[in-house]
């Protein structure tokens, strides 16, 4: 047997090429696990944008100079096993190399699952080394795999984002500013705030997204980026970057005298991605989720941490695929050419947003 992968040039995002090698034997405790399906958001795009500075790129190191994989989250079946605590055709929800199988050596098992005891990943975040069995996982209902995929690990950010401000009582300030309005954890960020009582949350767009923005009812506003002048430049505000443009921060930046933090999550804009220093008013500090894991399974344990997680995941997830107007309808791509194109638009930042993209090599 062989495995495909999807090769990315690290610092040339645009640039891919698909790569096959034979399978290698598996060593004592290891399982192969074929990677069924996998979404591709602009989250994944931000993987890659910050690959180097956030150890993504070595998670599934390709031993090629120069050339990455980008992590995905996405589901597989184990269809080798010398691990005597997994079986050959369980199915795992978790993070996975954009490739058609991948090898892991489980460690640390439970009924729950297990993490990735692989050494090059010992060192790298455990939210990200955890692979779930989906029959016991409270998360998991097989017609909803797609959705999973696409919106789970987003809006478990969203949560914590909106968790973490909520901690902070909003830094003072009961205006949220959210640029890239229509990126899934935008708009999961957003469902969450709009349940807050006395937040405003304004949506920060471009022109060709704003009515899909506000078809999701839970912005307060919806404005575009050449807007900003309609907000009030004393409105005691945070902003809360998904986009990464170095301009928009550098103009809301500018016009807010009461910007009360600044809150950096991501890059979806990577062509004008850039530095965030000399700013004027608050650092732009980024947003580290499993940070925000970290203290709330202290206050709540794990457990309190998880129910809080399904319950909300469950109201989300729910409106998000609510007929007859579902925010996210479902695109499924198979095979490397269809897998390349649909890559190349996720990083162009074309597209319809109410598309989900969903991969299989």
């Amino acid at each position: 047997m062989s495995t495909t992968t999807f090769l990315v040039r690290k610092n040339d995002l645009a640039n891919t090429r698909l790569a096959t090698a034979q399978d290698t034997p598996l060593a004592d405790g290891q399982v192969r696990v074929r990677v069924e399906a996998f979404a591709l958001t602009s989250n994944n795009i931000t993987y890659a944008a910050f690959g180097d500075a956030m150890n993504y790129w070595q998670f599934f190191p390709t031993g090629e100079e120069g050339w990455g994989t980008i992590p995905v989250w996405g589901f597989g079946s184990v269809v080798q096993s010398l691990h005597p605590g997994v079986a050959v055709g369980e199915r795992l929800y978790g993070y996975y190399p954009m490739a058609s199988a991948t090898v892991l050596t489980p460690a640390r098992l439970n009924t729950a699952g297990f993490h990735d005891g692989a050494p090059h990943r010992r060192e790298l975040h455990p939210v990200y080394n955890q692979y779930l069995r989906c029959s016991a996982d409270p998360f998991y209902t097989p017609e909803t795999e797609d959705i999973q995929a696409l919106l789970r690990p987003l809006f478990i950010t969203s949560f914590l984002i909106d968790d973490f401000l909520a901690d902070n009582d909003f830094f003072g300030a009961r205006t949220m500013l959210l640029s890239s309005a229509s990126s899934k954890t935008a708009y999961g960020t957003a469902f969450q705030l709009a349940q807050r009582p006395g937040i405003e949350v304004i949506g920060l767009t471009s022109p060709g997204n704003v009515a899909f923005c506000e078809s999701l009812g839970c912005y307060s506003r919806v404005l575009t980026y050449e807007q900003l002048d309609q907000i009030s430049a004393d409105a005691p505000c945070i902003y809360v970057d998904f986009a990464g443009n170095a301009g928009l921060r550098l103009a809301i930046h500018s016009r807010f005298a009461n910007l009360k933090y600044s809150c950096s999550i991501g890059g979806t804009h990577v062509a004008e991605l850039g530095g965030a220093r000399d700013l004027p008013g608050p650092r732009a500090t980024l947003f580290f989720a499993p940070a925000q894991i970290k203290k709330r399974s202290a206050d709540w344990g794990a457990e309190g941490l998880g129910q809080r997680l399904v319950q909300a995941w469950q109201t989300f997830s729910q409106r998000a695929t609510q007929s007859p107007s579902p925010w996210l309808i479902t695109q499924h791509h198979q095979g490397a050419a269809a897998v390349a194109a649909a890559y190349q638009q996720v990083l162009a930042g074309q597209g319809d947003p109410h598309i989900g993209h969903i991969l299989t090599l």
